[in-house]
């Protein structure tokens, strides 16, 4: 049997070796798709599927909760994967059916080293962080308990690996150093095993923290103490021999308890409020993955992973319909050899052996293919480098895997055709050489493989006209405020040392002296900057409006400079904006967006003279509307516009306290780019130790907001552009093979009297015949399919007929593009020739 093989082997070599543009053409088309396929999956994997490089990942338990929270929320995603500290602490030390639970939170850090500042991902850790993971150290030790027991009572660091090469050149002897973290000193006492990034899948930290040092590293903002403020993640370990389902029912009556205490703890609330807090159970999710935070990308590449199995679909009719042009050619020999007594089993194991080294040759090809078609996508989708990221564009032995198993179903796929057209021969028909009769059977079988390639096009261009109509409207969508001649960077003082009563001097500071740059139109500053996928949202009490039990009351809450409106250009539709007299001390003032003055007071003007505070219950509203603004796009370009209060940051007795710090906008004169260099130096020459961050111009902001879009549309369009090729490829194929038998039959009816018109049409028939076809197949699932996505749409419908429509035009243009030729062939063909061909 091994001798049998090598045999077919070394004869399917001969053959594809006597064939070389059959053979490269078939390889390279399977390389595309294979390689595609193998590139998204390394992305897949990483992101999704892969289980963290941790002791026994399956013992490992994600907590969620279901019902109504009633607090402050500070998340990242969904707010059911985040819980308060004392909660924490609650679980950890009353539940009985983990052995470990550990807490997780991720903060931005200002990173100081030989008088070098930069901005870096921290994590902090609970103390038994480590120890619950099973992670070992590369280099001195971990973080330990006794390093998380009492509030700011030790200062250490764990560096991550990857960060310890990148910036210590992985030198041993920064063990027990200081490095300043928002200007206060920690003592650097190990790194992390090489592999382990966070317990947060997509997270790449730079240092690791320990939870109780969070007053220094989140300056301002502490709540280690506040139960009603959630904001890190829970993940704990099973007790040896503990099902999870048993775990679930022993950790939900604690649950419960805990939510009665904290109801207590909330005073006087509504019935419905009490049954609808109550009503609340603690889950045990699977913990194997860590934490995704970004599931809009992971649905993401589960798009672009579909597009791509799509591809390789089309790879394997084509390559199909490739090797049905070799068959014609060998049906002779082929037929000779069932007549000697071949056996079926050994011809079919010939045709396989070839179709298989075939998809060796294209999976290979699509091996070395995947890694930069994987750091091309990374870069889109992440707009950063792979090097900062916790994801590999290199393929390992699960990729190969992947790699080769698609590769061998691939290559069954095309092999189908030839081993159909063979199982059951006519050899006394071939050994004829009846040439008509004999390509009948394989002409059928191209067609139905060049109806599919017509489908599968038609699926792909209609994703790709989708989304590149939601790129487009997401483009040239008005967001509210003018985005040119725009820049922005944001910057947090604390991070460099500086304190909290210190900084709305500064920022203060900074705003005077931006103001007289050269090439500075105005500029201003607010806490909550537009379109970075931010928002700082509280509660109102409005004087005069009775809230229905549990409406929703929070808005949208910007603190911004007296210049802000002006420097976005946002409309003021009544009213005033702020100006420098709206400061600590004075009378408090507010300027609410469109959408809130409506919701509430019918129509802009109304609103005026109106007064609301922040919060609800025993409050009094002491700050008043002074203006009305024109509604904007804030969050994302996605997002709908919420209701929104801008005040000044001037007013606030906490003023520059945020989490996230300021962010400011200048109007330039020139094209922004050009005042870049100004500004940075301004600010380096202001405090060095002040790191600017996000320093982009607004149009790159708004391209920012797209990324996932365009990174879809470009390579929807790509996947679709060589799926219309491979259908056109595949319609000449057709085509110019039923000319060429049908040449005797075109002569004769030329001779008989037709003419060249009426031959050129009876090709373009069959082509549009294939066309409708294929239309007709593609159509249904173009419209089943594109429901699938459509939430990765945007002002577009998954069954828009105009996008239909315009593929199908495109669909029966390359149609009748790629008949062009043979059409001409035929008609041009002379019947006295024609007439002498056998």
């Amino acid at each position: 049997m091994g001798t049998t093989v090598l045999e077919d082997i070394r004869y399917g070599l001969r053959v594809l070796r006597k064939a070389p543009g059959f053979t490269i053409a078939a390889v390279l088309t399977l390389a595309l798709g294979i390689g595609a396929n193998t590139a998204i999956f390394t992305l897949l994997d990483q992101a999704i599927l892969r289980k963290l490089p941790v002791k026994e990942p399956d013992r490992l338990v994600l907590l969620r909760y279901t019902g109504r929270n009633n607090g402050y929320s500070h998340t990242r995603s969904d707010d059911s994967l985040y819980f308060s500290y004392p909660t924490y602490h609650d679980l950890r030390d009353q539940n009985t059916v983990l052995s470990g639970l550990i807490a997780t939170a991720w903060a931005e850090v200002g990173v100081q080293w030989h008088n070098e500042p930069t901005l870096e991902d921290a994590e902090l850790v609970s103390g038994n962080y480590f120890d619950v993971l099973g992670v070992r150290p590369a280099l001195g030790r971990l973080l330990v308990q006794s390093d998380d027991v009492s509030q700011e009572g030790a200062a250490v660091v764990v560096l991550s690996y990857s960060y310890w090469q990148r910036r210590f050149d992985s030198d041993p002897h920064v063990i027990n150093q200081a490095v300043l973290i928002n200007g206060h000193p920690f003592t650097m006492v190990g790194v992390a095993a090489p592999g382990f990034h966070s317990v947060v899948s997509g997270d790449h930290p730079a240092v690791f923290v320990p939870m109780t040092m969070k007053p220094e590293i989140t300056p301002g903002w502490n709540d280690l103490d506040v139960r009603s403020s959630v904001w890190l993640s829970i993940i704990g370990r099973l007790k040896p021999g503990m099902p999870r389902e048993q775990a679930q029912a022993g950790i939900d009556p604690l649950w419960y308890s805990l939510r009665v205490q904290r109801l207590s703890e909330m005073g006087h609330s509504s019935e419905r409020f009490k049954n609808e807090f109550l009503n609340s159970h603690l889950f045990l999710e699977n913990g194997s993955k860590g934490v995704w935070n970004n599931r809009r990308k992971a649905r993401t590449l589960l798009v672009v992973m579909g597009m791509a199995g799509l591809m390789v679909l089309m790879a394997c009719a084509n390559v199909g319909g490739l090797l049905l042009v070799r068959v014609a050619s060998r049906t002779r020999e082929i037929s000779v050899r069932y007549a000697l007594g071949a056996k079926r089993s050994r011809v079919i194991q010939q045709l396989l052996a070839e179709g298989l080294l075939l998809g060796l040759g294209g999976g290979l090809a699509g091996a070395l293919l995947a890694p930069q078609i994987c750091g091309f996508l990374t870069r889109m989708l992440w707009s950063q480098s792979i090097g900062e990221l916790a994801f590999s564009a290199m393929p390992d032995l699960r990729i190969l895997a992947f790699n080769f198993g698609l590769t061998f179903l691939v290559s069954l796929l095309f092999s189908l055709a030839p081993v159909i057209q063979f199982w059951r021969p006519d050899a006394s028909v071939a050994l004829k050489q009846q040439t008509a009769t004999i390509a009948r059977g394989p002409l059928r079988m191209r067609r139905a493989l060049t109806v599919a390639q017509i489908g599968l096009s038609l699926l792909l261009l209609v994703g790709a006209g989708l989304f590149v109509r939601t790129l487009r409207n997401l483009k040239t969508l008005d967001v509210g405020f003018a985005t040119d001649k725009l820049v922005t960077f944001s910057v947090d003082p604390r991070l460099a040392g500086y304190q909290r009563d210190q900084t709305a001097g500064l920022y203060q500071r900074i705003l005077e002296q931006l103001a007289g740059l050269p090439g500075v139109r105005s500029v201003a500053a607010t806490s909550d900057p537009e379109l970075a996928d931010t928002n700082t949202s509280s509660n109102i009490t409005i004087a005069g409006y009775r809230a229905a039990d549990n409406e929703d009351m929070n808005v949208e809450h910007e603190k911004v400079s007296s210049g802000y409106l002006s420097t976005l250009q946002m409309p003021v539709l009544a009213g005033r904006g702020f100006s420098d007299q709206d400061r600590l001390g004075t009378h408090q003032v507010g300027i609410v967006n469109e959408s809130l003055a409506r919701r509430y007071f019918g129509k802009p003007q109304d609103a005026l003279g109106h007064y609301f505070c922040w919060g609800a219950g025993d409050v009094t509203p002491d700050i008043e509307i002074v203006g009305v603004v024109k509604d904007a796009k804030h969050t994302t370009l996605r997002s709908e516009v919420g209701r929104s209060i801008f005040t000044p940051f001037l007013q606030d007795k906490e003023a520059g306290t945020s989490v996230t710090g300021m962010t400011f906008y200048l109007r330039t004169w020139q094209a922004p780019e050009a005042a870049e260099s100004t500004i940075r130096q301004f600010m380096h020459g202001f405090d060095s130790r002040i790191v600017l961050n996000d320093f982009r111009t607004m149009q790159e902001q708004l391209e920012e907001n797209v990324t996932t879009e365009r990174a879809i549309a470009l390579l929807a369009t790509s996947f679709g552009a060589l799926a219309a090729l491979m259908a056109a490829i595949g319609i000449y194929g057709v085509l110019a093979y039923s000319t060429a038998q049908r040449f005797r039959e075109i002569g004769i009816r030329i001779a008989v009297g037709a003419t060249r018109a009426r031959v050129m049409r009876m090709v373009l028939t069959e082509v549009l015949w294939m066309a409708g076809a294929g239309i007709v197949i593609g159509a249904p699932l173009s419209l089943l399919l594109s429901s699938l996505v459509r939430t990765q749409l945007f002002g577009v419908s998954g069954s828009d007929p105009l996008t239909l429509c315009m593929v199908c035009g495109i669909i029966m243009a390359v149609a009748v593009a790629s008949a062009a030729l043979p059409a001409r062939l035929a008609a041009k063909v002379d019947p006295i020739v024609a007439l002498r061909y056998e």
